[in-house]
């Protein structure tokens, strides 16, 4: 074709509903259009699926004016592999269990940008706990930790003694004696608990036993929530969105599940009970931090 012609089937090219930037003729007398826009113009679409950034978007050529159809019409798809935290394999402990979804929990550092280094904490402490699920081909995922105890055993059995972390479906209820608290999510498929390490089996080998739950990030009910004590306040407040936080209310006496089929009956494997440890907590007086010198560590340190 001659450059005229070249030029006016460029001009026929969209992606999306951009046209060209700029168009050049190649040595061989083929002609070159380029594409130079933002992620968020061109009609392009978002997906994330776990570390995964999905751009799509569709090349057309039109020989003729709209409404006719395109003559060409070929699906462009892009995947970006995002950045998330690598704790994929925790320190001092593992998550266990099966599932059609795959859970992690890891201990991370006192500044939340890696690993623990020690499974040792100091009483009155912060033993930072993360826990994600792996999003894989799923749409958007929620993880909550329905309940959690701290054992001295790693697997829990009736005679088990046991502390109680986290209770009716999503209450952290260690926060109402002591400091640990939710901290801001950096993605809804994973959740940070900052755990005030605690007087339970002081110099033994402790065990945080978790029932981890992946559920619908639109959803949220007595059964399903991730509740921290305000202490300011007085008050049970909802991590992921405080508007709907009458939904904690249940905390202070007891969050009832309703009377259907509930997550835990459903085949898709949403539920996973995990184990992190083993972990030891001493007793060290001078590691002491009254509370109202806490301060809470934010999520743009170490994310």
């Amino acid at each position: 074709p001659t450059l005229p012609e070249l030029v006016e089937h460029a001009a026929r090219l969209f992606l999306g509903h951009c046209v060209p930037s700029t168009f050049s003729v190649l040595p061989t007398g083929e002609g070159m259009a380029t594409f130079h826009y933002n992620l968020n113009g061109c009609a392009i679409k978002k997906r994330v699926t776990g570390e995964k950034h999905i751009y799509s978007t569709s090349l057309t050529y039109r020989p003729n004016r709209k409404p006719k159809p395109a003559a060409i019409s070929h699906h462009i798809k892009c995947l970006h592999k995002g950045w998330i935290p690598p704790f994929l394999i925790p320190a001092y402990g593992s998550a266990e269990g099966h599932g059609g979804l795959v859970f992690h929990m890891a201990l991370l550092n006192e500044d939340l940008t890696g690993l623990a280094k020690s499974s040792l904490f100091p009483l009155g402490s912060f033993i930072p706990i993360w826990a994600a699920v792996d999003q894989k081909d799923h749409q958007p995922l929620l993880l909550l930790l329905e309940e959690c105890v701290a054992a001295t055993t790693p697997e829990l059995q009736s005679a088990s003694l046991v502390y109680p972390i986290i209770t009716n479906k999503g209450c952290l209820a260690d926060g109402k004696t002591g400091n640990s608290r939710f901290l801001p999510r950096y993605h809804s498929s994973a959740i940070l608990l900052y755990l005030q390490s605690f007087k339970f089996a002081l110099g033994e080998e402790v065990y945080i036993h978790c029932k981890l739950v992946a559920w619908d990030p639109e959803v949220f009910d007595i059964e399903k929530k991730a509740c921290h004590y305000i202490k300011e306040t007085g008050e049970w407040e909802l991590l992921d969105d405080p508007s709907q936080s009458d939904l904690c209310k249940c905390c202070d006496s007891s969050c009832k599940p309703r009377l259907k089929r509930g997550v835990d009956s459903e085949p898709q494997g949403l539920v996973q009970n995990s184990v992190l440890g083993p972990l030891t907590i001493v007793e060290n007086s001078e590691t002491w931090i009254p509370s109202e010198f806490v301060k809470y560590p934010t999520v743009e340190q170490g994310w």
